[in-house]
């Protein structure tokens, strides 16, 4: 079974202005979605978690396999017009927010293309919302919102202009996040700081 609906990717257009872009609702699966809730990891501090740090089902498991395949790198690559040969991938998971995330930020110039994948059950909150921006300083300057309801892929080309960030939220919020990278030692370098964090995190309880 596929998790992806990569049909609906491919029949989405790539918005330019003022950066590149893409957001797909729905392309995770429906029929899906019991099971991937049922194995998203438990994360119960803030922060990205790599994966070797967090435990999960098997159908979670699979779905973290099937967007490091050649399919969906291949939609990405024809979307955006880019090759991504020999550009290793990182994977990360979040589960929860704290009150300093979502700041505005473009991502590392050592990220290529970012993938965030969210799996909350709904989102009625105004806040947590990503906003994706023209400017560096003003959350109200938006070309478009994201609400991170269960299912919904952002996908953005990374540039000098590539500003996001959302207004403050604390509780749950769960996301994957996929990142094509410059190169592997980007990915260990990452990887090993946000491992850290991570073990950090579990022996002190009030992190």
């Amino acid at each position: 079974m596929s998790f992806l609906n990569l049909e609906k990717f491919s029949a989405t257009p790539l918005t330019r202005d003022p950066f590149e872009f893409i957001i797909v609702p729905g392309f995770l699966r429906q029929e899906a979605r019991e099971a991937l809730n049922a194995d998203f990891p438990d994360i119960a501090k803030p922060g990205s978690y790599p994966v070797s740090e967090v435990s999960f089902g098997g159908q979670f498991a699979a779905l973290l396999e099937e967007i490091q395949e050649p399919e969906f790198k291949a939609a990405i690559e024809e979307k955006f017009a880019l090759d991504l040969t020999d550009r290793p991938t990182m994977v990360t998971v979040r589960g929860r927010c704290q009150q300093k995330d979502g700041r505005i930020h473009t991502d590392t110039e050592t990220k290529i293309i970012t993938v965030l994948i969210y799996m909350n059950q709904g989102w009625e909150n105004e806040t947590g919302r990503l906003r994706l921006l023209r400017s560096a300083d003003n959350l109200e300057d938006m070309v478009a919102e994201v609400p991170p309801e269960w299912g919904t892929l952002l996908a953005f080309h990374r540039s000098e202009n590539s500003y996001h960030g959302h207004k403050p939220f604390v509780g749950e919020r769960r996301a994957i996040q996929l990142n094509w990278v410059t190169d592997a030692e980007v990915v260990e370098h990452e990887l090993s700081r946000h491992r850290m964090s991570a073990r950090l995190k579990q022996l002190n309880p009030f992190a």
